[in-house]
């Protein structure tokens, strides 16, 4: 196949944008909120013009298609997001948040400091960098399953230290399920 000179392309391009742009904003706007339309669309688009030679004759449908892989991405990575700020809240709480009476700043850097620091550092890789234990292990050099029986001790070794540290303010330790 020849090359394609510039302008060739551009008026392709500019011909599909016409095209498309009023019914796949249509039909982001019925999927989410405007501003968000707004940003898929422009993503929508980018991916137009990388894939140009891949837009079919009938390019509309496929354009829907491109449309609905790019907001399904923005919104998987918005539950990531979201995910990610609730682990990190639950083992590092920023120091500007507002904190219950009985949950001091300094709990979750207790715990973590009471762990050995490979124990330390396995929980920060998975709550706060987000890895699972496959990737874990990738960071470690070890297998899979080792990081995940280690994560999965040293989630425990954490819940412990968080109970003796509660139970050293004055709070009752919980005696439910096995008997020590």
């Amino acid at each position: 196949m020849a090359e394609e000179h510039p302008d060739d392309a551009r008026e392709r391009f500019e011909a599909l944008a016409a095209e498309v742009v009023e019914p796949v904003r249509r039909f982001l706007a019925r999927r989410t909120d405007p501003d968000t339309a707004d940003d898929v669309l422009a993503e929508t688009l980018l991916v137009c013009w990388r894939r140009l030679d891949d837009v079919p004759e009938n390019a509309l449908p496929w354009v829907y298609g491109v449309a609905r892989n790019c907001l399904a991405n923005l919104q998987r990575g918005d539950r990531r997001q979201v995910r990610l700020a609730a682990r990190i809240t639950v083992v590092d709480p920023p120091r500007e948040a507002e904190r219950e009476a009985d949950e001091p700043d300094e709990r979750v850097a207790a715990a973590l400091a009471a762990l050995r620091p490979d124990e330390a550092d396995l929980l920060r890789l998975w709550a706060w960098e987000q890895l699972g234990p496959a990737e874990i292990a990738e960071v470690l050099g070890i297998t899979p399953n080792a990081a995940s029986i280690r994560l999965h001790r040293a989630r425990g070794k954490f819940v412990e230290e968080l109970r003796k540290i509660d139970g050293g303010a004055g709070h009752e330790e919980a005696r439910e399920g096995r008997g020590r």
